[in-house]
């Protein structure tokens, strides 16, 4: 096991290193430069920010593969922008009061953003997920393959040949299920009750003897492990855990500028729309 995740752990970085290589001979040609759009320049920098600005893009396609759409887009939008320039669209209304707009958006955003972040530290995230271990109750939880078909008679039969050994599970499944075989682990309020009480009945590596029937139809099981769950780590559910926080903290941070400001409300007709009562505080 140490072997096999050493390997890995050096793949990756072979990865990345070579990705950083690609990169730095690709910025070296033509000085770096992507395009020149009526004599003002596209770097290949630009693009590559572009690209590392979107991780999940980043996972889905190479860099190379990107580049070409990208740089299109960028000629376009430099086209663009050259044009409304020459159109002296900045010097308009609609521009300024858009502009102003984006602006207040931009500064409230960032604001709240940094209220967040001074809230949401590693440790507080530590702090929860340590309570989430802690409370953590273990449930079984099971592993299985199933055979789906419509008839009784159809889901005996394949249980018979899984009997005599005349084909495999997966030959019969692929032949004949009109579901996907493989099933993630499961607990057993996570499926159908007929499901789940057949499939924790049975010994791991036992397939079900008799056909179970659900509102679906006839199932034949195949048990391939049981075990007891285990928390997430804290890298898996940290995401979670973070983004629960955040919206705990802009709610907290909302409550705190409208406690700490005199604010009036007024409804459609013009009168003043007065403060809910708090209820008192229990001593």
């Amino acid at each position: 096991m140490q072997k096999k995740y050493l390997f890995a752990t050096t793949a990756a970085i072979v990865v990345l290193v070579a990705g950083a290589w690609t990169y730095k001979v690709y910025a070296e040609r033509n000085n770096g430069i992507a395009a020149v759009v009526n004599g003002e320049q596209i770097t290949v920098t630009e693009i590559k920010e572009a690209y590392d600005q979107n991780p999940q893009l980043a996972a889905q396609e190479s860099f190379e593969n990107f580049y070409a759409r990208a740089l299109d887009v960028m000629v376009n939008s430099k086209l663009a922008l050259q044009a409304a320039t020459k159109a002296n669209i900045q010097a308009t209304p609609e521009y300024q009061k858009q502009l102003a707009e984006l602006q207040d958006e931009l500064a409230r955003q960032l604001y709240i953003e940094k209220q967040v972040d001074a809230r949401v530290t590693p440790e507080e995230i530590k702090k929860v997920y340590d309570e989430y271990v802690a409370n953590f109750k273990s449930q079984k939880e099971a592993k299985a393959k199933h055979i789906l078909v419509d008839s009784e008679a159809q889901a005996k039969e394949i249980i018979k040949q899984l009997d005599d050994k005349t084909a495999t599970f997966e030959e019969l499944a692929l032949k004949f299920s009109k579901d996907q075989p493989d099933l993630p682990y499961f607990t057993a309020e996570m499926m159908v009750p007929e499901f789940s009480k057949a499939a924790f009945a049975m010994e791991k590596g036992t397939h079900s003897a008799e056909p179970v029937k659900t509102e679906f139809g006839y199932h034949v099981i195949l048990l391939e492990d049981l075990r007891d769950t285990q928390p997430l780590s804290l890298q898996e559910i940290e995401p979670q855990i973070k983004a629960n926080l955040s919206m705990q903290a802009v709610e907290q941070i909302v409550n705190d500028l409208n406690s700490n400001a005199d604010v009036e409300k007024f409804d459609l007709e013009g009168k003043k729309i007065e403060a809910a009562a708090t209820a008192p505080k229990a001593e």
